[in-house]
């Protein structure tokens, strides 16, 4: 006898992928289908470990707004959907997003496309914490066969908070459950997700939900944004390394959760003024690492005016601190008027689209951030 919520990711996963009246593709579980091909070629966006052998590869994330796309020529591909708890948004060519809401381990056979070439991606769209998910890649049906990706140019990095991960954006209410922060919670629908779409780019989203630069949201005890965000997963085991990662836009925004609370007893700083000092030398530390490791790049920060202007105002000196420096190509977008109706009053996606044209405006005004791309075929 299935759960209501098996049920639920079962109906989720036979979701029409187009319009009623339209031709019907399909999501179908298929725990029963033999498949004895090699995988279709993988494009993974976003930082991943490598599991498994070539023929039965695994792949391992944490980080928030992972996707991993082929390209084929066939009317059916199969999906092979490994562990841990995700919604995954599946898109084929320009049709829109299916969600699979954590759905079971296994292989899924999406069918029913027209014959021809096709671009499929598999995205994830909510946060995930507590532990890495994993992917199985993708395989060819009968009659199904590999084409080349198209190649992208443009590489973005967002570094950030709960603003960048895109915490409870989709959410009617500001009042939510920890549940229902997960499940409307959606990266692809936030900043980073609109930015790379208008720009047509590959990005990163290397963000963790309350952390700071030097201070967790409330002072809570667990790694800020610059200790994890050298590592491949949350669990530090392996340092990210990945020379093909070369981003021409690096956006950073954080800062919301290092003084959006008052400091508790027995932390280490005496006061706001010592506080300060720490965030803004860290701050400028940490860009002048990633300025080292990525010198083509130019960085884009931007804070809102949340916590009586204090984040805006320690942003602000840490732009001024980074030119005093000597560097040049970095550029401060301050934040508005956002209606913040998301969960726990964080930005809706009425915002995010706020937010992304604001930042877009900055990137604009900086055409060269691009001229420095050099065609790069996806593997």
């Amino acid at each position: 006898m299935r759960t209501p919520h098996a049920l639920f990711v079962l109906l989720s996963a036979m979701v029409s992928l187009v319009p009623a009246g339209a031709q019907e593709v399909r999501i179908v579980p298929r725990p029963d289908a033999q498949i004895a091909v090699a995988p279709l070629p993988i494009h993974i966006g976003g930082r991943a470990v490598r599991l498994g052998t070539a023929a039965a590869p695994k792949y391992q994330r944490q980080w928030p707004g992972s996707y991993f796309e082929t390209a084929f020529d066939g009317t059916a591909i199969y999906l092979k959907i490994g562990a841990g708890d995700v919604i995954l948004h599946v898109l084929v060519d320009d049709r829109p997003p299916v969600p699979l809401v954590k759905p079971g381990e296994g292989l899924y056979l999406l069918d029913g496309l027209a014959p021809g070439p096709h671009r499929l991606r598999v995205e994830v769209v909510t946060e995930g914490q507590t532990g890495p998910s994993s992917f199985g890649g993708f395989y060819p049906a009968i009659g199904t066969k590999p084409i080349p990706l198209r190649p992208r140019a443009r590489q973005i990095e967002f570094i950030g908070d709960s603003h960048t991960v895109g915490y409870g954006n989709t959410s009617p209410s500001r009042q939510c459950t920890a549940d229902q922060i997960w499940a409307t919670t959606d990266t692809s629908q936030g900043i980073a997700g609109l930015i790379a779409r208008r720009y047509g780019a590959d990005y990163q989203v290397n963000a963790i939900s309350g952390r700071g630069m030097v201070r967790n949201y409330g002072g809570f005890a667990a790694d800020t944004l610059p200790m994890a965000y050298p590592f491949l997963l949350f669990d530090k085991a392996e340092r990210y390394s990945d020379a093909s990662w070369q981003p021409q836009l690096i956006v950073i925004a954080l800062g919301t959760n290092d003084f959006s609370t008052p400091l508790k007893t027995g932390e280490k700083w005496p006061g706001r003024d010592a506080l300060h000092a720490d965030f803004e030398a860290s701050y400028v530390r940490f860009v002048g690492d990633l300025r080292r490791r990525n010198p083509q790049a130019r960085f884009v920060l931007w804070a809102t005016d949340l916590a009586g202007g204090e984040i805006d105002a320690e942003v602000r000196k840490v732009v001024d601190k980074l030119r005093a420096t000597g560097e040049r190509r970095v550029d401060y977008v301050p934040m508005r008027g956002l209606g913040m109706t998301g969960c726990d009053f964080h930005p809706s996606t009425a915002d995010d689209r706020t937010i992304a044209d604001a930042l877009g405006r900055a990137i604009d005004r900086q055409p060269t951030i691009w001229r420095r791309a050099a065609p790069r075929t996806i593997p």
